[in-house]
């Protein structure tokens, strides 16, 4: 990837990363990119690195604009790997005495991270640094979503560097929202419910904080995936909505299956649930990856989970979700189990108790079908659907 000129004197020189599937088990079908951004001034600064394999790849972009020695300025956003795996590397091209700024928890996470003795800067929120002609803000960010998080923000051009707020995985060449054919909007909102959701009363305080700054927003530049230039209020508005979490007319049904039997009845659960008019879709969860499935959970108002029972326990692929989703504290929930079972059944109510755990509204207790359900037993999924559509109607 070339470096790109986003204002005058500023330059996104990170990479994309065209062919990762996995990122800690969140999928990612488009890849991802890890943006670093160079600040040409008086003084040179670069804000956050990349992955460590593409470090030197990084270091070929600047070298594109700067002799990479002349950087005076190193700043790290966020000490994640993906952000600060390419640090050491850049230091040492830098030079290992230059001035590497950070928040005040930064200090103590980029310690632990790396060895070397570097000449850190820990900055306190509403601190500047003036480059020259341009100045800097740092902004605190603890929790968003790691404790050394901050943004930095550039006055002058307006530029809100964001770390890992208001990104999506997405490698592409087009640089900026206006200039993309596709929707981004989807792959940002992946990316909020499975990273920054159980951080939404944050989210909510740290954008409030922000307006009453009044800071001139033009554009805002996160380290992964697009730049939003046409209308940065587009995502800043997206994130108070999905921070609010309040539910619409929408349901998941969620299951595995052995023999096709707790398919079946979450067919009929689904069947009720359009009854009653709610959208819904069946996401069996070896077809579909526990990302996709959070994504629709992010604004459904009823989640319902299916499990056959193996070996007097939950299905492994169930545990795994309500594990992952357990650890995203989704809220406003209806919740409800059902799951078919040979000769002692105890999947519902182990789902029920995780439900109940995560503070879902548990509407029902469950149905449990023994072996293959009958009419009469699809008949009782179906009702189960309506009786949800209908308290989400209600």
């Amino acid at each position: 990837m070339q470096p790109v000129e986003i204002a005058k004197g500023i330059y996104d020189v990170g990479v994309n990363d065209w062919n990762i599937r996995d990122f800690h088990g969140y999928s990612v079908p488009l890849g991802t990119s890890y943006n670093s951004f160079l600040i040409v001034d008086e003084k040179v600064a670069l804000i956050d690195t990349v992955k460590k394999e593409f470090a030197d790849q990084l270091l070929d972009n600047i070298s594109k604009i700067i002799d990479p020695k002349k950087i005076d300025i190193v700043i790290s956003n966020h000490t994640e790997m993906d952000h600060s795996g390419g640090l050491a590397r850049v230091m040492h091209r830098v030079g290992e005495n230059k001035p590497l700024y950070c928040s005040r928890m930064g200090l103590k996470s980029l310690g632990m991270h790396f060895q070397q003795q570097w000449n850190y800067h820990g900055v306190e929120s509403g601190e500047t640094l003036s480059l020259g002609k341009k100045t800097l803000t740092f902004l605190e960010t603890r929790m968003l979503h790691w404790p050394d998080s901050m943004f930095t923000y550039l006055k002058e051009d307006g530029i809100l560097f964001s770390s890992d707020a208001f990104g999506q995985h997405y490698a592409g060449l087009e640089k900026f929202d206006d200039r993309l054919s596709l929707d981004i909007m989807p792959h940002a909102k992946k990316y909020f419910a499975n990273i920054l959701l159980l951080y939404s009363h944050l989210i909510v305080k740290l954008i409030e904080q922000v307006s009453s700054m009044g800071l001139d927003i033009r554009m805002i530049c996160p380290d992964h995936g697009i730049l939003w230039r046409k209308d940065p209020s587009r995502i800043i508005n997206a994130y108070m909505e999905w921070s609010h979490q309040v539910p619409v007319r929408k349901a998941v049904v969620v299951y595995d299956t052995m023999w096709h039997s707790t398919e079946q009845m979450a067919d009929a659960i689904a069947e009720g649930l359009n009854d009653a008019g709610i959208s819904v879709r069946p996401m069996h969860l070896r077809k579909w990856h526990r990302s996709d499935i959070m994504t629709e959970v992010l604004d459904a108002g009823a989640v319902i989970v299916g499990s056959p029972t193996l070996n007097n326990g939950l299905f492994p692929t169930i545990s795994d979700f309500l594990t992952y989703m357990k650890g995203l504290k989704p809220k406003n929930k209806l919740g409800a189990a059902f799951g078919s079972y040979g000769w002692s059944g105890e999947a519902v109510k182990l789902i029920t108790q995780e439900l109940e755990a995560m503070k879902f509204n548990i509407i029902n207790p469950g149905i449990r079908i023994q072996y293959i359900p009958d009419a009469s037993g699809l008949e009782t999924c179906e009702a189960l659907g309506r009786q949800i559509g209908k308290a989400l109607t209600g």
